[in-house]
């Protein structure tokens, strides 16, 4: 073990730093506050590291993400099956886990049936601390405190530290006491919370939380309120900033995908998006039109299914126009392939598509002046504007965005693993692909921290006309061919509407989809770029969902890269034939976690129905990964170094002790 020697912190270095080190004197005031921080600062280092958990592609599936959080991607169970081994039946465990997910929910439906409750309240208690504990073991008792709920930290603290045969009266008295003064259900909840709490010490997302799904906003209260989380931004996400920032463009195709997936509540009940003025303009401009192409499945028949169908139209034309608006402000994107309104011919009924005519599945634009085809009608242009004021004042939909903006990113780097939804854009030849921001030339990370840069920008001036260009790199964002969170070299929306002929709807991905998926130097060279190397690196992917069903593997680049879009979205999951992946990174090693179909919340709860995770070891290693090997370790031991300069500066009497 080596020694602190003050002398090598020199009078020179400590004169240079004497301003800071007097800050933190502020902090710690003497040699005895300094000296036993360094002591808790050291055993933390050699403490077990946290478990991280990777998420990516939820698309407002709310249930099935709360079931995975609630039961820490089978780690509940699994914990349970550490703790009790063969002394507790298998359907008393998959109670216990059960209980651990929905506390609430399932002790509404034990006490109705339980005959005598408090006997029963005295075993699960037992259990419950059993397992607290467990799950506790790996952390400080500090950061346990903080993970404890406020109402019951003491009585917890006083059970989880019960060991002997000495504290038995009083550990049973402290049960007995909770039961006796009609505290046991709450206290149940809690110490439940507790142990998902502790399960999962930090959460990443990489990317995609909205779009599909039914209730991305009900996701996003779940992470607001989360404990410790990060999110890499997606394309569908990238989608919901850039509306809530002002591009209408970005407006149009969030209403459009709304509609399309027929998710009008979370547009219209969660974040009070009036859709009334497009209702109303849809009805009038195509009331004599079936709009068939429209449709979204059978639910879209009816007089109420004509509407959906009408107002979908109508923000599709819409959409399109205001896109080439986008591009015609933009030449320095390239994207005048997507300019295609331009060459409709509405008397021929056909559109021109890379010098082929074909024919028109729809052939009635009544809003489209083929002299002016990207100008938005009168009707139009309010219709819009109205729409942005109901998203400017959407203060929940705003709240989201801020929480996106200040726990999101384009990318992350944490403990050697770099995350990122989509691609680092790649030409052929697999160097760099060069894009324009603002003038400049920009690849790999300097594309990704500028893309960010403006990002941020279009969102503090959010609605601001004066920085509608700024907030059209966003809606390059979500459909640019050399985008990070797309890379595809076009979203072919009005081609799949149509045009029959499936040649057009081809969307061609970028070269990093082949290089850095099977080849390890081409992950190696990307992980350079960020500042990143060793065997122990690796590329977390979201964004494009694995074909299990086929037999692709998530896991590329011989174990350099993984993608985890396993299919948590339902639609989805006719392509995959799984229900998502957990990645998991604990003290032992890599684990990717393999989810079957959830059901539903309420099979969950009443027939213990859990759901059913494969789980493949990737990396597992011989020696535990302490905290000292984390980022987190990294800045710890920078904070030890600083307190030790502090302690010679005492000593030496340049800075003078308090008590």
């Amino acid at each position: 073990m080596q020694r602190y020697d003050e002398n090598a912190f020199p009078r020179e270095v400590l004169e240079k730093e004497i301003k800071y080190l007097r800050l933190l004197a502020d902090r710690f005031k003497n040699i005895q506050d300094a000296s036993t921080e360094i002591i808790n600062l050291e055993a933390i280092l050699n403490l077990p590291k946290g478990t991280e958990h990777f998420l990516s592609d939820i698309h407002g599936e709310y249930d099935t993400f709360s079931h995975v959080l609630a039961n820490a991607s089978g780690v509940v169970r699994k914990k349970i099956d550490d703790v009790f081994g063969k002394t507790l039946r298998q359907k008393d465990k998959r109670f216990l886990a059960t209980l651990i997910y929905y506390p609430e929910e399932k002790l509404d439906l034990v006490l109705k049936e339980e005959e005598d409750p408090d006997e029963w309240f005295v075993i699960i208690l037992q259990r419950l601390i059993k397992v607290a504990r467990a799950a506790a073991s790996k952390y400080t008792r500090s950061k346990v405190r903080k993970a404890m709920p406020a109402s019951f930290s003491y009585i917890i603290v006083e059970l989880l530290n019960e060991s002997g045969e000495d504290k038995e009266e009083y550990f049973d008295g402290i049960i007995n006491t909770i039961i006796e003064i009609n505290r046991a259900e709450p206290f149940i909840v809690a110490i439940c919370r507790f142990i998902q709490h502790l399960l999962i010490d930090r959460l990443h997302i990489i990317g995609d939380i909205f779009d599909r799904g039914p209730y991305a906003e009900k996701v996003m209260d779940r992470l607001v309120n989360y404990h410790s989380v990060d999110i890499q931004w997606g394309n569908h996400d990238i989608l919901w900033m850039g509306a809530a920032s002002g591009n209408y463009a970005l407006i149009a195709n969030m209403i459009r995908i709304s509609l399309r997936y027929r998710n009008l509540g979370t547009l219209e009940d969660a974040y009070g998006i009036n859709l009334l003025p497009l209702a109303t303009f849809a009805m009038k401009t195509y009331g004599n039109d079936t709009c068939d192409l429209f449709a979204s499945g059978p639910e879209t028949d009816g007089k109420d299914g004509e509407i959906v169908r009408q107002m979908h139209k109508a923000i599709a034309i819409i959409q399109f126009k205001l896109e080439g608006q986008v591009i015609q402000r933009n030449p320095h994107f390239h994207m005048d392939d997507r300019l295609l309104l331009d060459k409709v011919d509405v008397e021929k009924g056909t559109v021109r598509i890379n010098g082929k005519d074909y024919n028109l599945l729809d052939k009635h634009f009544p809003t489209l002046d083929p002299k002016n085809p990207y100008a938005l009608t009168a009707e139009e242009q309010e219709v819009m504007e109205k729409l942005g004021n109901s998203i400017k004042n959407s203060q929940r939909l705003q709240n989201h965005i801020e929480f996106l903006f200040l726990h999101g990113s384009m990318y992350l780097t944490f403990n050697a693993n770099l995350l990122y939804h989509g691609c680092i854009p790649l030409d052929g030849k697999g160097n760099f692909a060069k894009f324009e921001i603002d003038g400049a030339q920009y690849s790999g990370k300097a594309l990704c921290d500028n893309f960010d840069r403006v990002a941020r920008k279009a969102y503090h001036h959010r609605f601001n006309r004066k920085y509608e260009k700024t907030a059209d790199y966003l809606w390059y964002l979500w459909c640019g061919a050399l985008s990070p969170l797309f890379g595809k070299t076009k979203m072919a929306t009005f081609e799949r509407y149509f045009v029959a002929e499936k040649e057009t709807h081809t969307e061609n991905r970028n070269p990093y989809y082949k290089l850095a998926y099977e080849e390890e130097t081409f992950c190696d060279a990307i992980l350079g770029e960020f500042g990143l190397s060793g065997k122990n690196s690796h590329i977390v992917n979201g964004h494009v969902p694995v074909k299990v069903r086929k037999g692709e593997s998530p896991i590329k680049a011989n174990g350099k890269l993984f993608v985890i879009d396993g299919g948590m979205s339902v639609p989805y999951q006719k392509v995959t034939g799984v229900s998502g992946y957990t990645l998991i990174y604990n003290s032992y090693g890599l684990v990717l976690v393999e989810h079957e179909h959830f059901d539903s919340k309420r099979q969950a709860v009443v027939e213990e129905k859990d759901i059913i995770s494969k789980r493949i070891f990737i990396e597992s290693k011989a020696t535990r990964k302490r905290v000292k090997d984390t980022d987190i370790g990294k800045d710890l031991l920078a904070q030890i170094t600083d307190l030790k300069m502090l302690l010679t500066a005492y000593r030496k009497g340049l800075i003078k002790e308090r008590f």
